[in-house]
């Protein structure tokens, strides 16, 4: 109604394309967005949101430039520095990546979603030690993070610490019980403590919930 009344009334369109946003509705975000950009040049917001629509829709180069627009005018903006480097790590820019992720530490060093992001990041360049570090901070901040639970179980695996991995698969099976893939991987991590029986039953009860996977696993190892 208040675009009706004034098409030229920038905030409006701000609020609805961020209303689209909880839709994810990004195309029309972007074009509501494009509508306030030339009325309000120099609001961070607008370019946080239009970054985070282009994200969305995979335009990550367009993305990082609108967060670093939104950067440029607002520097302690700690999302755009989070998200900007949630996007460079889609693009293999994984030090990058990490440099924004530090920044947002520095700016919030209580931000959960930066160290779990950075624990990422760091996975995918092979450093697990310093990526379980990240996971047992962002943990430590935000312990009902059912994803970071999840991530760290990984690299407990990759570091061979499969007590440490069934434990954390174990927290995330509690937060959702229907989570194939974490009874799928517990019992891989079983499987290889020597425990074929528990890997049974949890490959089993991955079958149950839908994994494939699961059944190929109990045919070639539970044989």
């Amino acid at each position: 109604k208040a675009i009706e009344l004034n098409p030229k009334y920038a905030k409006a369109y701000h609020n609805r394309a961020v209303k689209k946003g909880i839709l994810e509705d990004y195309l029309d975000i972007i074009q509501d967005i494009n509508k306030t950009i030339e009325p309000i040049p120099n609001d961070e917001e607008t370019y946080y949101n239009h970054g985070v629509a282009k994200d969305n829709l995979g335009d990550y180069r367009g993305a990082i430039l609108e967060y670093a627009k939104a950067i440029e005018l607002n520097p302690n903006l700690i999302y755009a520095y989070n998200n900007r480097g949630s996007v460079k790590r889609k693009l293999g820019n994984y030090e990058e990546a990490i440099q924004d992720f530090n920044k947002a530490i520095e700016l919030n060093p209580k931000y959960a979603k930066a160290y779990h992001n950075r624990a990422v990041t760091k996975g995918r360049l092979e450093d697990y030690l310093g990526a379980l570090q990240d996971f047992n901070k962002a943990i430590e901040l935000n312990p009902n993070d059912a994803m970071a639970y999840y991530n760290r179980a990984v690299t407990n695996g990759r570091l061979g610490d499969y007590i440490g991995e069934i434990q954390d698969y174990n927290k995330v099976i509690e937060f959702n019980p229907n989570d194939a893939m974490a009874y799928n991987n517990r019992g891989h991590a079983k499987f290889l403590m020597g425990d074929k029986y528990g890997a049974s039953i949890d490959w089993s009860k991955a079958g149950e919930l839908g994994s494939v996977k699961a059944y190929d696993n109990i045919k070639k190892y539970c044989k």
